[in-house]
């Protein structure tokens, strides 16, 4: 039993022998800290700046026209992909959150910041002006900006950019639809809509009769 003690008091010395020599290698080794200066290279940052030609990891914008909405340097006048109902959505929420403010919920440009004495407000999307401007030419404005308009490249991913370009023209379509416009089918004008029970009283929002309540209330 000594004798077993006394062999694993030998072993324990030689292990706490050997840890220094292994934490001097880990903690005195050949590196430079960060940003310090370094003789080794001619400008004597020890940091080296990126290989020419590297792109970080999901930067690599192969599709020049959805990163710029340009063909070349012209605007262009056509969206990088389908435009749905889920697209819309999307846009009109995005809309709502970044754009609103400023060129309101319809697009006239009388959102509530410019009523709070803004020296210009935002022309509105329903002149004829920008009723012919080309879809690339709005995410261009919420790319880069555009007068008093700050750029939305950080806040909004260009996606979603061109979401809201999809919304945008949507909204110029509702507010100058004609008669031509209506689908096949529709009533026009459209009939009020129906409201089950009050409609509403301000404190209470009303409920609008759809197809399938009605459905519902049938069946019981």
């Amino acid at each position: 039993m000594v004798r077993l003690r006394h062999i694993f008091i030998a072993g324990l010395v030689s292990a706490i022998a050997f840890l220094p020599g292994c934490r001097i290698d880990m903690h005195v080794q050949p590196r430079q800290n960060p940003l310090s200066r370094s003789d080794f290279f001619a400008d004597q940052r020890s940091e080296r700046p990126p290989v020419e030609g590297t792109i970080a990891r999901g930067e690599l914008h192969e599709d020049a026209y959805f990163y710029t909405g340009k063909l070349g340097n012209n605007p262009g006048d056509y969206m990088p992909f389908p435009v749905t109902m889920e697209v819309l959505e999307r846009g009109r929420e995005r809309y709502n959150i970044y754009c609103a403010p400023c060129h309101s919920e319809v697009g006239d440009g009388n959102g509530f910041i410019p009523s709070r004495g803004f020296a210009r407000t935002p022309p509105s999307y329903h002149i004829p002006r920008l009723q012919k401007a080309p879809v690339g030419y709005f995410y261009d404005v919420i790319t880069n900006g555009f007068g008093i308009m700050p750029d939305y490249a950080s806040q909004i991913p260009p996606r979603d950019r061109w979401n809201i370009v999809a919304y945008v023209r949507a909204l110029q379509l509702s507010q100058n639809a004609t008669k031509a416009d209506v689908p096949t089918g529709q009533a026009f004008p459209s009939e009020p809509p129906q409201f089950r029970g009050q409609p509403g009283s301000g404190a209470t929002l009303p409920v609008i009769e759809t197809d399938a309540a009605s459905k519902a209330e049938e069946k019981k």
